[in-house]
């Protein structure tokens, strides 16, 4: 095995072992303990008379985050005292009410800051020292239930954002349950993010050296997770990461039952809950959900930051280029994702339709210098017989207009030189259909690749409408950023697209070069225009590489009023559906609709800003009514 460290996290191992004598002959990966991942199943302690008893160490040791044949690196990690050291660190996991007596031995050359173990809810702030070589005892009652987290820093860190070297993986999860009744089973999932301090460019933690982990290990190394069709599938998502990370599960909805942080957590009542597909969870943030999976198949949730599944994330580089590689799921996304099996229940079948499926024909073109000296992508909808240009291409691509409930086929044609594939983010289809080639799909019926000159038949009966994407999910960080994306628009029964109430604003990149500008349906200033008087729906879709995004529509320095009507196609829940100020975050691979009804003939601006990638603003003329509004 390899190993990874960096110069600066090795000066205290160094110094150990330069004292025993042994510097010259040994390497870390011989004196150092392992670090094994942690599935989150098996909660740490002895619980004796509604008292639990916890002993923590802090020591260092060499992680895997490809799994014990992959690449080391030295880190710091907490075990349970008489155990091995685990990334995450052991789970505290008890009813409400209970008390908790932790010892805490810090075992690291460097003083340790702990953040977490104190009653819920608590400060942020509320943390304990200890010095190396110390132990400090705890003691504490649980406070409110909720999912919530504990961590530490060596390097000074005074909040999660500051943490991402040699102390990035000092986080254990703290799941509080109900003080009484039945405990539902689910599963606990914590999201870590190491960078390797000597790769840092321009002072950002956004180094060539990093791993990106669910329960400390890195996809394809993840867990696997079995379900079959019909279970109810409860899980708990802790970002301990020092950034943010839009989480996307394909093929189905889930609830959100909860949002909060490690130390305050915030129980949605059943009607508030809203249904999404994507949930962007801020550094610090976590939050609860609930799924049912009715279609057997492969799926996955994933983080939708491009850079957070990309192959550049393999400690052990890659094996070839990704158009050469013969599985894109398995041999090149890397990073922050769990794959899900979903097994068919008993006597379930595949439901066929009886109904003509109306035809599509979408072609996945290029187009020579159309960002800069690199090619553009672009998808475009035949019409008729003829074939188009094999140059001629839209960015964003065209929407695709589909009604709920009516069979569709689509024959995806790929004109491009190398091989790509087509997600369907948001809708509700069968896995085989979804776009993840060498994953999609089930058995040996697993999806392929579409191979240059080829092509690729999906079917879809869309069952709910909203507002969707469609857009590559292959070698994504070029193809995407290069143009291979468009919004999917479902519309009821008996609707008609009427571009003039329904206006599609979509974001994204302008290319596939570091720092390319943001754009506004392909555009960096773009011009809207809406009808004064008249309700115009906002369909705003975030498809940007990477980053959250604030959105404002204002007049001047103040914000218009909207009304949310849907997320990720899925109405709000009611207790949202309100005139609101029309400012808005929205991660990567998210919708929104909003109802705006312009006041008097203006003009007003729409700002798209992150403050890594820049700001795009659009000018919405508001013209005068007919009617002399």
């Amino acid at each position: 095995m390899k190993t990874m460290v960096s110069l600066r996290s090795l000066v205290p191992v160094f110094l150990l072992l330069a004292a025993s004598g042994a510097a010259s002959a040994r390497s870390p990966a011989d004196t150092l303990p392992s670090i094994m991942p942690n599935s989150n199943r098996t909660a740490a302690g002895r619980l004796e008379r509604g008292v639990l008893r916890v002993r923590l160490v802090a020591r260092t040791g060499m992680w895997y985050p490809e799994g014990a044949a992959g690449p080391g690196q030295v880190v710091h990690a907490f075990a349970e005292e008489g155990g091995p050291l685990t990334n995450p660190g052991p789970l505290i996991r008890v009813r409400a009410g209970t008390e908790l007596r932790i010892g805490l031995r810090n075992e690291l050359a460097d003083t340790l800051v702990v953040h977490g173990l104190h009653t819920r809810p608590g400060p942020e702030g509320d943390t304990i020292r200890v010095a190396p070589g110390a132990v400090r005892e705890m003691r504490f009652s649980t406070g409110a239930q909720g999912t919530y987290f504990y961590w530490g820093t060596t390097t000074g860190a005074a909040s999660l954002p500051y943490r991402y070297g040699i102390d990035s993986q000092l986080t254990g999860a703290f799941v509080v349950d109900p003080s009484r009744g039945p405990v539902a089973a689910d599963r606990v999932f914590v999201i870590g993010v190491w960078v390797d301090p000597d790769s840092i460019v321009n002072g950002l933690a956004f180094g060539n050296t990093r791993a990106v982990t669910v329960n400390g290990r890195s996809w394809p190394h993840t867990d696997r997770l079995e379900h079959s069709a019909g279970d109810t599938v409860r899980w708990r998502w802790i970002n301990a990461s020092d950034r943010p990370h839009p989480m996307h599960l394909h093929g189905f909805y889930f609830r959100v039952n909860s949002r909060g942080t490690a130390s305050i957590d915030t129980l949605y009542a059943p009607s508030d809950r809203q249904r999404v597909v994507t949930e962007s969870v801020p550094p610090g943030g976590t939050f609860s959900l609930t799924w049912v999976p009715d279609r057997a198949g492969n799926w996955l949730m994933h983080c939708h930051t491009l850079g957070h599944i990309a192959p550049d994330l393999r400690l052990g580089g890659m094996k070839a280029p990704p158009h050469l590689t013969t599985n894109h799921a398995l041999d090149v996304m890397a990073g922050l994702a769990i794959g899900v099996h979903v097994r068919p229940r008993g006597g379930m079948t595949t439901s066929a339709t009886a109904r003509e499926r109306r035809r599509l024909r979408l072609l996945v073109q290029s187009s020579p210098a159309r960002w800069g000296d690199r090619p553009g992508y672009g998808f475009v909808l035949q019409a008729g017989e003829a074939m188009p240009a094999p140059d001629s291409i839209t960015i964003p691509g065209p929407p695709l207009v589909l009604t709920r409930g009516e069979p569709v086929r689509i024959t995806v044609v790929n004109r491009l030189s190398e091989p790509t594939s087509v997600h369907w983010h948001g809708i509700e289809l069968e896995s085989y259909y979804d776009g993840v080639s060498g994953w999609s799909g089930s058995g040996a019926r697993v999806a392929p690749a579409i191979a240059p000159g080829d092509s690729f038949v999906v079917e879809m009966t869309p069952p709910r409408a909203g507002t969707f994407i469609y857009h590559t999910h292959f070698d994504e960080a070029p193809q995407l950023t290069s143009g291979l994306y468009g919004p999917l628009i479902v519309l009821e029964p008996g609707e008609r697209f009427d571009a003039e109430r329904d206006r599609i604003v979509l974001f994204s990149t302008g290319g596939p070069q570091t720092r390319a500008p943001p754009l506004i349906n392909g555009q960096r200033d773009p011009v809207l225009e809406l009808e004064a008087g008249r309700s115009t729906r906002l369909r705003l879709i975030n498809i940007n590489p990477g980053g959250v995004w604030n959105v404002r529509l204002a007049a001047g320095d103040t914000p218009v009023l909207w009304l949310p009507l849907a997320k990720d196609g899925a109405p709000v829940p009611a207790v949202r559906r309100q005139l609101v100020p029309a400012t808005l975050s929205i991660g990567v691979g998210e919708t929104y609709d909003f109802e705006f009804t312009p006041g008097l003939a203006g003009e007003l601006g729409l700002d798209l800003f992150n403050r890594l990638f820049g700001r795009a603003q659009a000018r919405v003329r508001i013209l005068p009514s007919p009617a002399g509004f």
